[in-house]
C-alpha cells in the first residue's frame, strides 16, 4: 500500500486480515496503535498533558461485548461530560483521539464507544440490523456513565458526527429531557444526492435486503475522496485500519436511509440546546438539511456554523487552521453552556 512509516509486514497483515469479526479487528488495531498515533496530522501532533485515558470492554444487555474509551482531565475539576457518537466510516480510536484530548485538556470528561459491528466492538463488521437497537446500545452505555456518583450533577452533552449525528438525535428522541445539549458535526439528517442511489435502485435494494441483509451490494463512491478536502489527510484515512471501508451491507444501507427519512420528518421535535457545524461544500451529508434542522427545531437555544468551501470531515480533513477553528467553536459553545448551567 506504500504507507509512510509502515513496513511490508504490517501492510500485508492489513491486506490479508478478515475484519468481519472483532477478534481480528482488535489484533490489527493492537499492531497499528503506535503507528496510528505517530502520523503527521495536526490532531496527533498536538501535545496535551494531564489526561487520564482508559479503555474497557463490557458485555451489554443484548450480550454484545462493547468497546468504550474515556479521556479525563487529571489536574482540574471536570466541567461536564461529552459523549461521542462516531460516524459510519469511523471508530472512536483514531482521529477522535486528538479531538478528545483537546476537549479533556480544557476540562471535559470525554466518553466514546464503538457501535456493535464497528471498531473494536463485537458484531459483524459494518452491519446494522436495526438502527433503533444501535441507539439503545448507545443509551445503555452512556446512561451507566452518567449514573456514576463521581459525575452526578455535571452537565452532559451529546457529540455526534455524520452518522453519529443521527444517532445523537435518535438518543434525544428517546431521552428528550436527559441531555443538556448536543454538538452535531455534519449530521446525517439526509444523505446527499451524490451518495444515495436513484429511487428505482433503492427499491430493488430494499427488496433484496430482506433476503440477503448482510451482502455488500450497495454501490458507493470513494467516501474519503468526497469527505476529505486535504489530499494528505485523505490518504491518512488508510491508517484507521479497522474502520469499515467496504461497500455498505444491504440492511445497513436500508436502516440508514430510513433513519434519515425519520429525522427529516421529526425535526420540529428536537428541543435541546444545540450547535450544528457543517461544511458548505459537503457532498456526503446535505448541508441544506442542517439549515432546515436549525430553522425547524423547536429549541430556542441553537447555533448554526457553516464553513465556506469546507467538505464533510471538517474536524479531520481540512487545513490545520480550519480544524482548530471548528474545535474552538465547539469548546466556546461548551464553555457557554456549562457556565449557564452553573449559574
Amino acid at each position: 500500500m506504500g504507507w509512510e512509516g509502515v513496513d511490508e509486514r504490517f501492510a500485508r497483515m492489513v491486506a490479508e486480515a478478515n475484519l468481519d469479526q472483532a477478534p481480528e479487528r482488535r489484533r490489527v488495531r493492537d499492531a497499528f496503535r503506535d503507528i496510528q498515533l505517530g502520523i503527521d496530522h495536526c490532531l496527533f501532533k498536538a501535545q496535551y498533558s494531564g489526561i487520564k485515558m482508559e479503555e474497557s470492554y463490557e458485555v451489554n444487555s443484548r450480550g454484545l461485548e462493547i468497546f468504550t474509551k474515556s479521556w479525563l482531565p487529571e489536574n482540574c475539576k471536570i466541567k461536564g461530560l461529552v459523549c461521542f457518537c462516531h460516524g459510519y466510516g469511523d471508530t472512536c480510536t483514531f482521529f477522535f483521539e486528538g479531538i478528545s484530548k483537546k476537549l479533556a485538556s480544557v476540562g471535559y470528561g470525554v466518553f466514546a464507544m464503538d457501535y456493535p459491528g464497528f471498531g473494536l466492538s463485537e458484531g459483524l463488521h459494518g452491519y446494522i440490523p436495526s438502527f433503533d437497537s444501535l441507539v439503545d446500545d448507545v443509551i445503555e452505555c452512556f446512561s451507566k456513565i452518567k449514573e456514576n456518583p463521581d459525575y452526578q450533577g455535571l452537565p452532559s452533552f451529546l457529540f455526534g458526527q455524520s452518522m453519529g449525528g443521527a444517532v445523537a438525535l435518535k438518543v434525544h428522541f428517546k431521552q428528550p429531557h436527559s441531555w443538556d445539549g448536543a454538538i452535531l458535526v455534519a449530521p446525517m439528517c439526509k444523505m446527499a444526492d451524490d451518495v444515495v442511489p436513484p429511487w428505482p435502485v433503492q427499491q430493488i435494494l430494499i427488496c433484496i435486503a430482506k433476503i440477503l441483509p448482510r451482502e455488500k451490494l450497495v454501490p458507493q463512491k470513494d467516501l474519503a475522496e468526497m469527505a476529505f478536502k486535504d489530499i494528505k489527510k485523505r490518504e491518512q484515512c488508510l491508517y484507521n485500519v479497522i474502520a469499515y471501508k467496504d461497500k455498505p451491507r444491504l440492511r445497513t444501507a436500508v436502516e440508514m436511509l430510513r433513519t434519515t427519512q425519520e429525522i427529516e420528518r421529526r425535526l420540529e421535535e428536537i428541543s435541546l440546546p444545540l450547535i450544528i457545524l457543517h461544511g458548505e461544500a459537503d457532498i456526503v451529508t446535505d448541508p441544506s438539511v442542517s439549515k432546515a434542522l436549525y430553522e425547524k427545531t423547536s429549541s430556542l437555544d441553537k447555533k448554526l456554523r457553516l464553513y465556506k468551501d469546507a467538505y464533510h470531515s471538517i474536524l479531520e480533513g481540512e487545513s490545520d487552521e480550519m480544524i482548530f477553528k471548528v474545535l474552538d467553536d465547539i469548546i466556546s459553545w461548551l464553555e457557554e453552556h456549562c457556565c449557564r448551567r452553573a449559574n
